[in-house]
């Protein structure tokens, strides 16, 4: 019989390479604004340095605490993964800290993503690998399970699934379902591009923002030609 809360699944669907690639570059906002802004995780979920994230989804639930299992995660996951943790948000104990994040640099592992926290801040905020997390506290974890691998988890306030595509920059992270990535990719591209003629029209003084006035009538807004008078 499985025994639910502490299994390991080895194998993961991932998503072709040139697939998780054609995101690369794409700000993390014009990705979530094409999938209606959701499935973004909570702005608790911070970036501990500059590196971008770009990566397949290797999930692992965690107790509080507790890191057997993302230790076992280490041992499977392959280069381009990153390792999603569901610690349920708790930062009273890092989960991981430079060891750890070494050894998962060194295997190619795309970024890591921790709802829970984090040690060794000044060593994992120099590192070229992306690591994002809930918190950051000395307290360390402890090694005794139980725990799942790669199964749907929750990480930030979002569903992850082994294998779905995993993008962040400084504003954050949004998962993608590889099912909806070429639709979503279409139209983040697009955003992309009207974004940038925006900005250009601001340069050049041209933007149009008639829309405003138009949006304000529509809803009813009174607009009043005097001072607030109480």
């Amino acid at each position: 019989m499985s025994n639910v809360g502490f299994r390991i699944y080895t194998k993961i669907n991932r998503p072709s390479k040139e697939l998780v690639e054609s995101f690369r570059g794409l700000p993390v906002a014009n990705i979530a604004d094409e999938m209606n802004r959701f499935f973004c995780m909570d702005a608790r979920i911070k970036p501990v340095n500059k590196t971008p994230l770009l990566g397949t989804a290797f999930t692992v639930r965690a107790r509080t605490a507790d890191n057997l299992l993302f230790h076992k995660a280490l041992d499977l996951a392959q280069p381009g993964d990153v390792i999603i943790i569901d610690a349920q948000g708790d930062t009273v104990n890092s989960i991981t800290g430079e060891i750890m994040m070494r050894e998962a640099r060194k295997k190619g592992l795309a970024g890591i993503v921790i709802d829970g926290a984090v040690r060794d801040f000044d060593a994992l905020k120099e590192m070229d690998m992306a690591i994002y997390a809930a918190g950051i506290t000395p307290k360390g974890p402890y090694k005794d399970g139980p725990g799942e691998i790669n199964v749907p988890v929750s990480c930030g306030g979002v569903v992850v699934n082994p294998g779905d595509i995993v993008v962040g920059d400084s504003d954050g992270i949004v998962i993608i379902n590889p099912k909806d990535a070429p639709v979503v990719l279409e139209k983040a591209k697009a955003k992309y591009a009207k974004e940038q003629a925006i900005f250009k029209a601001i340069e050049e003084g041209t933007r149009d923002k008639s829309w405003v006035d138009k949006e304000l009538k529509a809803r009813g807004c009174e607009i009043i030609d005097d001072y607030y008078k109480q």
